[in-house]
């Protein structure tokens, strides 16, 4: 199969966007990029294409943006680029007319050591159980969400002061080299894919949404601050302070304050604020309020009276 591939390449976030990268600048014939359609964005809400399609118009690949991924318009438009091989990072769950289309298959890079945080956000979950390991797996996409055959796996250690940003940018990096990797083994006609392990302990990864995003302050310490990491920087966690909601991006343990109801805060005024959880409190170092820019906490009390 060597030399012989042509190779469709979905996705639309920055997450997407070494991966893609990584295939052109070794060669290989990207035929086609499939990515969401263009979209308001920033305070001006100007029109943006997504880091993917930028991607793909400064290699002068073709794009494909449809609204409907069952349209047979768009079916008959990516028939007719003849793929081989589609790959698919940080995308929308696939009709199988489309992923069941090229002969050598679809395959999917998803940032976790599958079968573990099956979903859409495995990053933010991994860190906010308090997970000290995770990795990415580039697996045969079929009909089941996130269970197809593997391909390769790849581990990445979870470090106590990672956020979800900081390993989101470790992983995307790390995942390119991943997808080129898979993509050589499909090529050479070298692999074999496994199905995933079988396990009665799966931890899913479901897409979050702002009210599972509320701090709970009776739960302990560690439990809360792993929560506010594995949601920073978004969605991020929040919490009310006063009659305003306010998002904490970057929190740790504090002690040496009195006992009191968890959710209650204490501030100096100046340089701290502290909330109180379930066994102790957590000092946040920095925080957003409604209606303000994200800043460190002695920044926010020189503006904000508590």
């Amino acid at each position: 199969m060597a030399g012989t591939l042509r190779i469709i390449f979905m996705g639309t976030p920055e997450f997407a966007v070494p991966s893609l990268e990584i295939l052109l600048q070794h060669g290989y014939p990207v035929v086609a990029v499939v990515t969401a359609p263009d979209k308001p964005a920033g305070r001006g809400l100007k029109v943006t294409p997504s880091p993917v399609k930028e991607v793909a118009l400064r290699y002068g690949v073709p794009v494909l943006q449809p609204t409907n991924l069952k349209s047979p318009e768009f079916q008959a438009e990516l028939r007719s680029y003849n793929a081989s091989l589609q790959i698919v990072v940080a995308f929308r769950m696939l009709p199988e007319v489309v992923w069941n289309m090229p002969p050598l298959g679809t395959f999917n890079l998803h940032a976790s050591l599958l079968p573990q945080y099956r979903g859409a956000a495995p990053i933010n979950w991994a860190v906010m159980h308090g997970d000290t390991e995770t990795g990415l797996t580039t697996f045969f996409i079929r009909h089941e969400i996130d269970t197809g055959d593997m391909l390769l796996q790849e581990k990445e250690p979870i470090h106590d002061d990672d956020t979800a940003g900081t390993l989101f940018e470790r992983l995307r990096h790390k995942g390119a080299g991943l997808v080129l990797r898979t993509v050589q083994m499909i090529e050479a006609g070298n692999y074999t894919p496994a199905p995933q392990p079988a396990s009665t302990t799966l931890t899913p990864a479901p897409k979050l949404f702002k009210e599972m995003c509320e701090i709970n302050w009776d739960q302990p310490t560690g439990k809360v601050r792993n929560f506010i990491r594995g949601l920073s920087p978004y969605p991020a966690a929040w919490t009310r302070l006063g009659d305003k909601l306010c998002k904490i991006y970057l929190a740790r343990a504090a002690d040496g304050l009195e006992e009191t109801s968890p959710g209650a805060y204490r501030t100096d005024g100046k340089s701290y604020l502290h909330f109180r959880t379930a066994d102790g409190w957590l000092a946040v170092d920095e925080l957003q309020l409604e209606g303000k820019k994200r800043m460190t906490t002695g920044e926010f009390l020189r503006g904000n009276k508590l």
